[in-house]
């Protein structure tokens, strides 16, 4: 394989079929940040670091996030062994990533969640990650599909589940989603929910991230 020199090769075992396999990562100290969007999807020049997120062992088809790669119990070795081995056909994700080969990664990140019964709060950090692939691709329709499922998701999340993210910042994220999908309302609820929130005043950047999206609804 042709060496990219933003990308190296990160060799791995898959804690399914134990196979090794390799995958690819953007070098940390080549990455530039042009900006980055009110629903937090980072741009950077060069290669986008999103793209390649997703593990995908090409010998028995588990795919999952970076950080839930390694994270299987032995309930769901068995699942993966029964149900999305037998129906997988091999192939690599090695090397530079496409965004079509980002989405079809990303997408049988998601497959494999909903097989192995991930909390919502997991799901939806996927398909927001697939909304902002579609809005790199320009494909406006997938976006707004992907954006509903993860801002249902994350309201799900948020109500019923133990979370990763800070609740401020997971009620600004929903109410961000709400008004991207054109549900003024919503959104206007979500971000007066971050406001009242006690800790928004730590926070100072995020607090004013929320007023100026609560003003771009009003506006709107």
């Amino acid at each position: 394989m042709r060496e990219v020199s933003e990308l190296y090769e990160k060799k791995l075992k898959c804690p399914a079929c134990k196979g090794q396999f390799i995958t690819n990562k953007v070098r940390t100290s080549r990455l530039k940040l042009v900006k980055r969007d009110a629903d937090f999807l980072s741009y950077y020049e060069g290669e986008n670091p999103l793209f390649y997120n997703v593990f995908v062992c090409p010998n028995c088809g588990y795919a999952a996030l970076e950080d839930k790669f390694s994270k299987i119990r032995p309930r769901e070795v068995h699942t993966i062994k029964n149900i999305i081995s037998p129906k997988w056909n091999k192939r690599d994700f090695s090397g530079k990533r496409t965004v079509d080969d980002a989405i079809e990664a990303y997408k049988l990140a998601l497959l494999s969640g909903e097989i192995l019964e991930y909390n919502k709060y997991d799901l939806a950090n996927i398909c927001i990650r697939l909304s902002w692939l579609s809005r790199m691709k320009d494909d406006k329709d997938e976006e707004e599909r992907f954006t509903s499922l993860a801002r249902d998701l994350y309201k799900e999340a948020y109500t019923n589940e133990s979370i990763n993210m800070g609740v401020t910042t997971l009620a600004y994220l929903i109410g961000e989603l709400s008004r991207r999908v054109g549900e003024r309302e919503e959104a206007l609820n979500w971000f007066n929910t971050a406001l009242r929130s006690p800790d928004i005043k730590d926070n100072a950047a995020l607090e004013k991230m929320v007023r100026e999206q609560w003003q771009a609804v009003k506006e709107g």
